[in-house]
């Protein structure tokens, strides 16, 4: 077993104490260190003392001395002696001779006089030691040293803790708690105690008021505890603990109530007689320390019994009649109470019970854990017990385990008497019970570790798909490892066996698969963490495959190629060519090919028999493109002589004047067969702009191309989109990229000198429709709107077929399309929106071409639906011919702005409603006037937003036009019944309501004088008053009475201010001691605290070289300290800023003199400690117990054993060991050890014996068990009959 954690342990074995010694004489102070060669340094007021006249030191072994001879009056210092890292301070008083003390007047027999150096220390100071008992003069070093800071953050459901006050009999205090219930589902639940158990709840009257606030805006419960007009036996320890569901809190704090000291010394018997005077001579501590403890919680009734005339107690000798009762029987009780004149005899009973309880407290804490801690996961706690023994050690455990120092995870602090334990980097792990234990006593304590919200950082988006394709939904959350759930339509998602749903986690990412989309996946999606949420919707359609571009009929000749070429939406998809019905195979003249999704079918070398009708179709689709191959035959007759130019286009079954449609962006080419012998000369026009093709007949008869320039403009190759060719018998004119402008009627001319031929092509250039306007938002409703539009400028030369509409998240970049076929309609409902989020919509057009480019985007609207009613609707205030309305917001406001309210009003038995005002309000308040004295009227109020009117609220009943007498009442508001404060300089502006009618008079006073209307403003109204201070000053702190009169009644209000200010800096500010890396600092309070209590302290340090300050402690609440953590050799300056409410003080407290950190070569030598043994024999705590059972039903023997280390452990029957036997099952947990045996017979009956051993010794403890037989059901029947 490992060694426990041990504390820091003192260098002394026997430490100096202070001393007092006349003046003349000589004093010795002696100091023992734990080892011989320890070297021993004494100082006087944090200097050096060497051996001189003045001091003697001398040192033998382990024993050091130091003595002081002729004391006088500057010898008296505060010393000190370091050994190691020890150091431990003492005092040496000097007093006069003994004819000093006959000057020192007396207060009376038996109250001693209090020194000079008690009576000047500051309240705030810490104690020295000549101030405590004298067991404090053997504390360890560290109680030189301050202590650290144990305050808690505020980790549980306290935003403010009430804190520990002092309070004088007689005089009211508050405690306050505040708790942020912006987390919280339910309102928290607050008790009061006093004492461990008195709940205050049942104490509340005259003395004890319970009062709670809620502010809406910054959601936060404040609750307080009154306390008026004090007893001293109000003090003592109180508790306040918060709950909500399974969140817990509590606090403790102390309430001090202090008395004025009398002269004369305590009779207890007078606290319970009937006399006038009890109440008033009840003071010293022993009354204080009896009334502010464990029976703090009872309230005084002797007050409540009748006075009567006062009894004269003799001057006997003091009996201690608490004595008496506590060795006395009970039924001498009466008796000594008629002896001694005790007249509460059922008080101090009770008083008697506690004080017999009190002995029972435990010796070994001074202050326990608290019952329950909180703490955010990721943060620190410390755990802070007082134990009464400085020098004892303390185990820490955890779940019932000790706790063992591992790396920085777990800090153990032993101050003077505190002792700390220090958790960093807490986890769900460390949320377990904790426990300190001293000896044999122990104190427990609950932590609770808060892990904080996961936030969603990127939201999910809206994604549309194909039905087959995967999906990945992903969001990002706030931190790595976080727990979320997955949710469609409401259902939580899972995984199920046939792996539907996966989910991947990447960091902070979280990711949803689907792998294969269908219809049935269509919702919406939600992914939920403790911290938010966020939802998306996801669209599956079924695959529609487009065409992109289909087959065109060809014409072409003999020899030459056939390209039918078409191009589909999906690249995966496979087809089939047919000619005449016929599956087209590849061979030596037919390819076909697949590249993307464009299909080719080629055929080489044309022939006669290619001449048909293709067809391709698409796998797995229902359709089929079509196309037609014509095959131009040429006949080449030979004449001898010229003959006329001749256009050949009847070849396509069509007259000379045709048709050809072109879609814009593709070729547009126009081959014309041609004859004529010479050569004709081609010439092209469109309207009358024209090119011309001559021939060169030099050149072997090639035609040449030239261009004629006509009126007009002329179709050239000059923008290289336009080319002309001639071959044999054929005239090619080509337009690549055809454009819109492109259409017409394109004339082709050929000449030669026998004469010419002329032919008409009408050429149509269709392309996609021009894009639409901007869409307009006709309603919105609570998940959907409705949109119009108007039809495209130009409809790309086709019928527009319909429309294809898309929309958006505002803040989102994907776009979703909502219908798949086209919409023929201008107006659309678009349903299954988040009602409150931003979208923005905008449209396709659709004509036999395709698609055009959508529109821009439309205004953004947000679905919204009407408010519920508004609520509370009453009658505010009415008179002959006025009545003033009031209600309150609607529940649901929704995610519309509230555009105001419409009031509307009809008389008793009509149905028409007269609006009281035109448009709308947006207060929740109205006056309507001009009204008929003694109308009848009913009354109703409608919510409007974007959605329209929401249902009306009405009143129960008719009102009756008639003014009704009032009493004067002031409404003071709850900010006002407590002290309102306000820093300097700030603007007082404080607005009271009150009622009455007619208008009554209104009067402000100050400390009861008038208010002067130089010193404040006040303007009044027939509801409210206000008083406006526009520039506040401490002159304005104080009480300012409102008086509200109408004739002879009237109602007064008191509103207290106070104006604060920013404290003056501390005081003397002084340097007490240097040590090692160490300064002790003291300063007192500042004369000027602003008005206001101080808060706390900052503390700042710098280096003489550079002089840059840094802070040491921030809101330190004491008047000293101990600034640790110095660097050796530097020299510091320091100073000291105080704190209140306001801030820090404008200017800081410094130090009139610097410390300089010596530089010391003293080696430090670790201590030895001989190792503990913590081996222990076995010994059974818990012995085997005899037991008779039933055959055939399995039974347990246990016992438990402890030892160190584990014993080993062996079970025997009549002597026989059966460790190895299966019948028997042998277990062991935590020191319990359990023999299970399985369905045992009568044979298995006997005595049972369980051995422990190890190296310290062994132990055995046995017991007998009877098996007895089972009755047989027959053997039950014969015993019944």
């Amino acid at each position: 077993m490992p060694e426990p954690v041990k504390k820091a342990v003192s260098a002394f074995t026997k430490k100096p104490k202070t001393q007092e010694a006349e003046e003349g004489s000589s004093v010795v102070f002696e100091a023992v260190t734990e080892k011989p060669d320890a070297k021993v340094k004494w100082q006087c007021n944090s200097k050096d003392i060497a051996s001189g006249n003045k001091y003697a030191i001398a040192a033998n072994g382990n024993k050091h001395s130091l003595t002081i001879t002729a004391v006088t009056k500057e010898d008296a210092n505060v010393y000190a002696v370091i050994a190691g890292g020890s150091k431990v301070k003492f005092e040496l008083k000097v007093v006069e001779k003994p004819a000093a003390p006959a000057e020192t007047p007396t207060e009376g027999p038996g109250v001693s006089s209090v020194e000079p150096e008690q009576v000047s220390a500051p309240p705030a100071a810490a104690p020295t030691g000549e101030e405590t008992a004298a067991p404090a003069h053997d504390a360890p070093p560290a109680e030189d040293e301050q202590p650290p800071d144990t305050r808690q953050d505020l980790t549980g459901l306290f935003t403010e803790k009430p804190q520990s006050g002092e309070v004088t009999v007689g005089e009211n205090i508050t405690f306050v708690a505040k708790v942020n219930a912006e987390s919280l589902l339910k309102k928290p639940t607050i008790k009061w105690f006093k004492g461990k158990w008195m709940d205050l709840a049942s104490k509340s009257g005259k003395h004890l008021q319970l009062k709670e606030m809620y502010d809406r805006n910054t959601k936060v419960y404040t609750f307080e505890m009154h306390i008026i007009a004090a007893k001293a036996n109000f003090a003592g320890a109180y508790r306040c603990e918060v709950s909500s569901r399974d969140k817990f809190d509590s606090c403790n704090f102390e309430l001090a109530v202090h008395e004025a000291r009398a002269v004369e010394g305590l009779d207890i018997r007078t606290a319970f007689r009937r006399t006038s005077e009890a109440g008033k001579k009840r003071s010293g501590p022993s009354t204080s320390s009896t009334d502010g403890n464990e029976d703090s919680g009872e309230l005084d009734f002797s007050t409540l019994l009748k006075k009567r005339e006062a009894v004269q107690v003799s001057a006997e000798p003091d009996v201690d009649v608490w004595e008496i009762l506590s060795h006395a029987p009970p039924s001498e009780f009466e008796k000594i109470a008629f002896q001694y004149g005790i007249t509460d005899l059922r008080g101090m009973l009770k008083r008697l019970k506690k004080m017999k309880k009190e002995e029972k407290k435990s010796a070994a804490f001074l202050k326990k854990l608290d019952p329950a801690y909180q703490v955010t996961k990721g943060h620190k706690i410390k755990l802070a017990v007082e134990v009464a023994n400085p020098d004892v050690d303390v185990k820490w455990l955890k779940n019932g385990q000790e706790i063992h120092p591992t790396g920085s995870k777990y800090i153990f602090e032993s101050v003077g008497n505190m002792r700390y334990l220090t958790i960093n980097h807490c986890s769900l792990a460390d949320d377990a019970a904790y426990c300190c234990v001293v000896g044999e006593e122990k104190c427990t304590t609950e932590l609770f570790v808060k892990e904080p919200p996961v936030l969603i950082v990127k939201n999910l988006e809206d994604q549309m798909v194909m039905k087959g394709e995967r999906v990945e939904l992903e969001c990002e959350v706030s931190e790595e490892g976080a727990n979320v759930k997955w949710e469609k339509d409401g259902v939580e998602l899972t995984r199920d066996e046939s792996f539907k749903y996966r989910f991947k986690k990447d960091g902070c990412k979280h990711i949803l698969i689907i792998n294969e989309a269908t219809k049935e996946d269509c919702g919406h999606y939600k992914v939920k963490t403790n911290g938010g949420e966020s939802m998306a919707e996801l669209l599956v359609q079924e695959k529609e495959l487009e065409v992109y571009q289909s087959i065109a009929d060809l014409t072409v000749k003999a020899k030459d190629q056939a390209v039918f070429k078409c191009e589909v939406s999906d690249e995966n998809v496979r087809g089939t060519w047919y000619k005449n019905g016929v599956e087209v195979k590849p061979d030596a003249r037919i390819n076909i090919t697949h590249i993307g999704r464009i299909h080719k079918l080629t055929i080489d070398d044309v022939k006669p028999e290619d001449e048909g009708d293709y067809n391709f179709v698409p796998d797995g689709y229902a359709f089929n493109l079509s196309a037609k191959l014509n095959f131009l035959e040429v006949k080449i007759d030979y004449v001898p002589r010229q003959d006329p130019p001749k256009i050949h286009l009847d070849c396509l079954g069509r007259t000379a004047e045709s048709t050809i449609v072109v879609v814009a962006g593709n070729k547009l080419r126009l081959d014309v067969p041609i004859t004529g012998d010479p050569a004709p000369t081609v010439v092209w026009t469109k309207g009358e702009k024209a090119s011309s093709v001559k021939p060169d007949g030099e050149e072997k008869g090639r035609l040449t191309t030239s261009w004629t320039l006509k009126d007009g403009e002329v179709v050239t190759e000059g923008d290289g989109r336009v080319h002309v060719e001639t071959t044999k018998g054929h005239c090619v004119f080509t337009i690549e990229g055809t454009e819109r402008q492109d259409e017409g009627v394109y004339s082709v001319v050929v000449r030669n000198p026998a004469g010419e031929d002329t032919a008409d092509i009408n050429v149509k250039v269709v392309d996609v429709p021009d894009p639409p306007q901007a869409p307009r938002i006709l309603s919105v409703g609570e998940d959907s709107c409705i949109v119009q539009w108007d039809p495209p400028q130009f409809d790309g030369g086709q019928p527009i077929i319909g429309y294809v509409l898309e929309r958006k998240k505002k803040k989102s970049y994907r776009w979703m399309r909502l219908n798949f076929d086209p919409y023929p309609e201008t107006t659309y409902e678009a349903k299954r929106m988040i009602e409150g989020v931003p979208y923005e919509m905008r449209v396709y057009a659709v004509n036999s071409i395709g698609m055009s480019r959508h529109s821009p985007a439309s205004q953004p609207f947000v679905p919204v639906a009407p408010t519920s009613e508004p609520i509370g609707l009453c009658v505010d205030d009415i008179s002959d011919t006025s009545i003033s309305l009031k209600w309150r917001r609607p529940e649901r406001i929704g995610s519309a702005e509230l555009e105001g309210y419409g009031v509307e009003y009809c008389k008793e038995g009509t149905d028409e409603w007269i609006p009281a005002i035109q448009g709308l309000t947006e207060r929740t308040s109205m006056i309507i006037r001009d009204l008929s004295t003694g109308d009848k009227l009913q009354f109703r109020v409608r919510a409007y937003n974007m959605a329209g009117p929401s249902a009306p609220a009405t009143l129960a009943q008719p009102v009756t036009i008639r003014e009704i007498m009032q009493r004067p009442k002031i409404w003071l508001p709850r900010n006002l019944r407590q002290t309102l404060i306000k820093k300097v300089g700030d603007t007082v502006n404080l607005m009271i309501p009150f009622q009455g009618k007619p208008r009554p008079k209104v009067t402000w006073s100050k400390d009861g004088e008038p208010l002067s209307p130089s010193f404040a403003n006040v303007r009044n109204s027939e509801v409210d008053t206000i008083l406006f201070i526009r520039k506040t000053d401490r002159k304005h702190s104080g009480k300012y009475d409102l008086q509200v009169q109408i004739e002879n009644v009237e109602d007064t209000a008191s509103v207290y201010l106070q104006i604060v200010d920013l404290p003056g800096p501390p005081e003397a500010l002084k340097i007490m001691d240097v040590w090692g890396f160490n300064v002790a600092l003291e300063w007192k309070l500042p004369k000027d605290n602003g008005n206001c209590e101080i808060t706390g302290y900052t503390i700042q340090k710098a280096d003489k070289k550079t002089m840059e300050w840094f802070t040491v402690y921030d809101q330190y609440r004491r008047t000293n300290c101990v600034v640790s953590d110095l660097i050796m050799g530097n020299e510091y300056v320091f100073r000291v800023f105080s704190m209140n409410l306001v801030g820090l003080s404008p200017e800081a407290c410094n130090t009139k003199d610097s410390a300089y950190i010596q530089k010391t070569g003293i080696d430090y030598k670790p201590p030895s400690y001989k190792e503990h043994d913590f081996s222990e024999a076995p010994k059974f705590t818990h012995p085997l117990v005899n037991r008779s059972i039933i055959a055939g039903y399995s039974a347990t023997l246990s016992c438990s054993v402890r030892g160190i280390p584990k014993p080993k452990v062996t079970w025997y029957k009549n002597k026989m060991d059966i460790t190895n036997e299966a019948k028997y099952r042998m277990l062991s947990k935590q020191g319990v050890l359990t023999l299970e045996i399985r369905k045992p017979c009568p044979f298995d009956g006997g005595v049972y014996m369980c051995k422990a051993v190890n190296d310290s010794g062994e132990d055995t403890v046995e017991c007998k068990l009877e098996v007895r037989p089972q009755i047989a059901r027959e053997e039950k029947k014969d015993d019944k009959k």
